[in-house]
């Protein structure tokens, strides 16, 4: 088993035809190596056509190509206006880049818990803790980010229902789910912004990078001057605001351009694998492969993700946490920083935790589900308003391969 090629959960995919080398190698014969150029340009207009493309509205939305997903979450709460002593509910099911840019501003976050259907922000729980907060502090959180969870989307309509009658910003955190639909909308499209990655593992890449979707051309110029220094207008370096170093190189924009021609095939591909998967396991007792709740919902489906029941025995699962992680796992960082204990006050079962080892030895990544924010030491002092379905999730679910280089024989 051990020769056997790894099966990576979504590893960076480039076309057929080459285009990425190609808009790369015109940006080095062009010298256009630096941040800004005509891939960058080009990019955002790809970007902006696809966005714009939907079933049931007409939109004319801008799109500023950046140098991460995280900072366009940083420029989306600046461009809100969210500002220190601030408070920002944030879904508590995703991954640290939703809630980190809230305390760069000196901001807290305030964590709201899922729905069990699509593992996403509850909005009625949401609706309790904006109440709960502006009785509490006088005064209506900031912002609000759902979070599309491995592709899937959040319930935006009840969400921007909420958010419009309270009159707080929506800032969509569609990362993870680029290409996703509800009713026919791309996400990112319904808020006041909405968040794109293109990771290395994403649905597209760029090598690093992300985008920030905005409303309409005033937005798109605000987020621009923020992206940019904040530079004025004069022939030297005039600085009115304080503005960042987070404009995406042409280089990387050149892969993007590149992307975008294969953007639709690979998810149809995620789609597709999604589709093997829950024909291949339906029978299996214990196993339940997460899927769109109903025809509103229509994922990406970056990573297909599954729940096993606690009461499901795997072999070698009495050795699960037996010892501290020491290197790379499911595609994370390598560790620095050893821990003291294999065990934590909130982790996946012995059974989670057996199979992942399981797979890694048969050359198979998988990884556990994001733990909730709200559970991280790091906010151990944010208020968070919570219902147990994310913690739940996180002890019983697993995220399986699904990008581009994942076979029907790879899922079999």
């Amino acid at each position: 088993m051990s020769d056997r090629k790894r099966i990576y959960l979504c590893l960076a995919h480039m076309s057929e035809a080459g285009l990425e080398q190609k808009y790369i190698k015109e940006a080095f014969d062009t010298n256009w190596v630096v941040p800004l150029g005509p891939n960058v340009n080009g990019f955002e207009k790809d970007l902006e056509d696809f966005v714009n493309l939907n079933v049931n509205a007409n939109l004319n939305k801008r799109v500023v190509a950046l140098s991460a997903g995280t900072a366009a979450v940083h420029l989306a709460l600046i461009a809100a206006g969210v500002k220190a002593g601030d408070e920002v509910i944030v879904q508590s099911f995703t991954f640290c880049a939703s809630s980190h840019p809230i305390t760069y501003l000196g901001a807290k976050p305030v964590f709201v818990d899922s729905e069990k259907d699509s593992w996403n922000m509850d909005p009625e729980l949401m609706e309790e803790a904006i109440k709960d907060r502006i009785a509490k502090t006088g005064k209506k959180p900031a912002a609000i980010i759902p979070v599309a969870l491995y592709g899937m989307s959040y319930q935006i309509d009840r969400i921007m229902e909420i958010a419009n009658r309270y009159d707080i910003p929506v800032i969509e955190d569609a990362a993870e789910g680029f290409g996703s639909r509800w009713n026919g909308q791309v996400l990112g499209t319904f808020g006041k912004s909405g968040v794109l990655s293109f990771n290395g593992n994403k649905m597209i890449t760029t090598s690093g990078g992300g985008a920030l979707i905005t409303a309409n051309e005033e937005e798109w110029r605000e987020i621009m001057m923020y992206a940019t220094q904040y530079r004025e207008s004069y022939p030297y370096y005039q600085h009115e605001k304080i503005g960042f170093n987070y404009r995406m190189s042409n280089i990387c924009a050149g892969i993007g351009r590149g992307q975008m021609t294969i953007v639709n095939d690979h998810i149809a591909h995620h789609k597709h694998v999604q589709a093997l998967y829950e024909e291949l396991l339906k029978d299996v007792p214990g196993i339940k492969v997460h899927g769109n709740p109903d025809s509103r919902y229509d994922s990406n489906f970056w990573l297909c993700t599954m729940t096993i029941d606690p009461e499901v025995h795997i072999k070698g699962q009495e050795n699960a946490y037996k010892t501290i992680v020491t290197g790379a796992v499911g595609g994370a960082a390598g560790v620095i920083h050893a821990a003291e204990s294999a065990h934590t006050d909130c982790e996946p079962n012995a059974n989670v935790e057996a199979l992942r080892i399981i797979m890694d030895q048969a050359q198979i990544e998988a990884r556990p589900l994001w733990k909730p924010m709200h559970k991280q030491p790091v906010y151990k002092s944010a208020p968070a308003y919570v219902n147990g379905v994310s913690e739940a999730l996180f002890k019983v679910g697993m995220c399986l391969p699904a990008g581009p280089y994942v076979t029907d024989d790879d899922v079999n």
